[in-house]
Formats: structure tokens, sequence, C-alpha cells
């Protein structure tokens, strides 16, 4: 069975590959084969992280680890047998064929078949490349800029249109591994299928910051938390993802949450931008600066004024509405005296003096200015 052959069109060929076609239940399917790494790039490209000028999501692979690559290509080009034992896995598009092989043997299992993978080789664009890398990307620069003349690779491969199902493979493949925790964050919005619990978990939370930050319409956080997407954000998205998940869990957007069915998202983005917005209007001297010149962009700001906002929530109660930037302005202000976000200190009940940038993201920290605002926010509430 050859490798290629050419196809009618005179300009298309097709790569034709003796492949294993394993039946992993649920419809889907997992194709097994070798094929020399040097032709990968005409088979499968990289979908790059990046939002479009809409804020949309598009790809989900982080650049290329220079020095990564550079350390696999001078380990191929050895003369000491060089071995890259663990498959890539590539998503297709459905332009990717499986053609059965006729008849099979008796020991043959039944969740096996053997044939051919057939893919088209497109003379255009990477991204017109029937096939995107979800794992092994390094290994396949490697290869590609190798003083090699051929590497064959083994690849698992599967077959979908959807790149949120591309997503959920690149998260499950990756989570165990050194992947940055932001990229993971950015994408579990986007993403689709069975995810592990800790990763669903999040997928609620990673929604309400994406459109915290993507939302140029209505969020006061537009462009101000930091992403793979949006490294020049002034608010670090774990800090953000964490006043979230204390809402989440037992704070005002706990109500919006209807474990039952779907989240109320919308009310509960309504909730966040009236309360940032009067946050931003009470504090413009601190806001939208490095977290070195404003605790509020700090974590310790963050998650304390998170608290703060699930307290006003509280004891406001609206009988069931929404509190709105207004009324969250009138409580603000009543703690905003107390309040040392760019210089001065903060005077805790304890009798503890600190620096207005001595305030660390520490739980100790953060728990400390987090009860001095709301001691100061229901004393307020009692005169």
């Amino acid at each position: 069975m050859t490798e290629t052959s050419e196809r009618d069109s005179g300009t298309a060929t097709e790569l034709r590959l003796p492949t294993l076609k394993i039946d992993q239940g649920r419809g889907r399917s997992l194709f097994s084969f070798a094929v020399d790494g040097k032709l990968v790039p005409q088979i499968a490209t990289v979908s790059r992280i990046r939002r479009d000028q809409n804020t949309e999501l598009h790809g989900y692979q982080r650049p290329e680890a220079l020095s990564h690559v550079a350390a696999i290509r001078r380990y191929i080009e050895t003369d000491e047998s060089p071995m890259l034992p663990n498959a890539i896995v590539i998503a297709f598009d459905e332009r990717v064929r499986f053609e059965p092989a006729s008849g099979s043997t008796i020991d043959e299992p039944g969740y096996v078949q053997a044939g051919t993978l057939v893919i088209p080789l497109i003379d255009g664009p990477d991204h017109e490349r029937p096939g995107f890398i979800v794992d092994g990307q390094q290994r396949c620069a490697a290869i590609r800029d190798a003083r090699v003349d051929r590497f064959p690779i083994s690849v698992n491969a599967f077959v979908t249109s959807e790149t949120a199902d591309q997503r959920s493979q690149f998260i499950l493949v990756n989570s165990t591994k050194a992947l940055p925790k932001g990229l993971i964050h950015e994408l579990l919005p986007r993403a689709s299928g069975a995810l592990p619990t800790p990763l669903r978990v999040r997928q609620l939370p990673a929604t309400l910051l994406e459109r915290l930050n993507f939302d140029a319409v209505r969020s006061p956080l537009h462009h101000m938390i930091q992403t793979p997407t949006n490294p020049g954000g002034y608010i670090k998205d774990n800090s953000m993802l964490r006043m979230l998940e204390n809402s989440l869990s037992d704070g005002a957007l706990y109500r919006y949450r209807n474990d039952d069915g779907l989240p109320s998202t919308g009310e509960m983005l309504t909730l966040l931008y009236n309360f940032w917005a009067a946050v931003r209007d009470t504090f413009p001297d601190a806001w939208g600066k490095p977290s070195r010149k404003s605790r509020l962009m700090h974590g310790a700001g963050i998650v304390s004024m998170g608290y703060l906002m699930d307290a006003i929530s509280h004891v406001r109660d609206n009988g069931g509405e929404i509190v709105s930037t207004e009324e969250f302005a009138v409580d603000l202000k009543a703690v905003a005296e107390d309040c040392h976000w760019t210089e001065g200190e903060w005077r805790f009940s304890d009798g503890v003096v600190r620096k207005w940038n001595d305030i660390q993201n520490t739980p100790k920290d953060i728990q400390r200015v987090a009860d001095m605002l709301q001691n100061r926010y229901r004393a307020s509430q009692l005169r």
C-alpha cells in the first residue's frame, strides 16, 4: 500500500495510510497509524489560541517552546538510535475518511478494524489542512526542522467537525502536564463533552471571567484581566476566578446557579457588571493600574472586594431584584475612607497597621482586608 496517490484533479493528492480503527463506544472511533513525521505539516497544522476583532476565541494551542523544540531536534539528529515512543494526537475534519479492508481474520477483536485512512493533501494556507495537532506540537516542530530525511512516528487521530471537541481533548490530554492554568481557564468556556469534575466545576467561573474581560459594551473590566490572549491585563485571572468561585459557592452569585438546570449567567453578569462599575466610580484613582501601584487591582483587593459584594447583596436583598450600580455605589462610599489602595496605611481593628503596599496576596492578608471592609460596611448600616 503506497503512502500517497495522485488524484484526478491534478493538483491535490491523497495520503493513504494503513490504519487500525478502534471503536471506543458511543459513536467515537480512534484511528491509529504510522506516518513519516516530515509529512505531518502537510496534513495538520497548529491551531494557535487567539481572539478576533469581535473577541471570539479561536484555536487552543500555546506558542512553540523553542528551547524544547531545539532539544528534541538535537536528540533526533544524534546517531544514538533516537526514538519517540509516544503517539501524537491529531483531530481531523470530515474530509478524512476510513476505508475498511476487505475481509478480516477470525481472531480480530470486534472493536478493531483494519483499513486505510485517506487524508487529502491541500495545496493552500496552513489553516486549510484537514487536521489540527491536539498533542505533540513540539515533537512535530522538532521533526520538521531536524536535518534527517525521514522520521516515522505513531499517531492517534479522531474525526470531528467541532472545535469545542478539539479543545476538550486538548484540555484532557494536557491537564495532567505542565500546561499553564491560564490557558486551560481560557479554553474551558468553549469546551464541550465530558471533563473531569475539577475542570467542570471551573467551567462556569471561567465563562463569567471571559464575559467580564471581553464584553466591550457592558463590562467595566473590559480587557483588564490577564489571560493568554490578553497578556496586558492588570488583574491576574486566578484572582478573578477565586472571587467568582467564592461568590458562586456561598455568596451573591449562588442564588443564580440553578443546580437543577442551566445557571442564570445573564443575571450573574448583570450583578457583576453593576458591582465593578460602582467600584470603578468609587475608587477612580486606584482603578486600571498595575497591582504594584494599586492594591485594588491586586489579588488581595479583588478577592476581598468580592466578599464585600456578597455582603452588600445579602443586606440589601431587594426582594430578589439585582442590586443596581447606584445602590452598590452608595454602600461602597461608606467604606471608601478606610481603604488605602494606592497610598497611606491600613488600620485594622486588632491594632495592626500596614502600609498600603505591604498587603500581600495571601489567605491571611485577604481575610484581614475582607473582614475589615465587611465590618465597616455592617457598622455603617447601624448608624
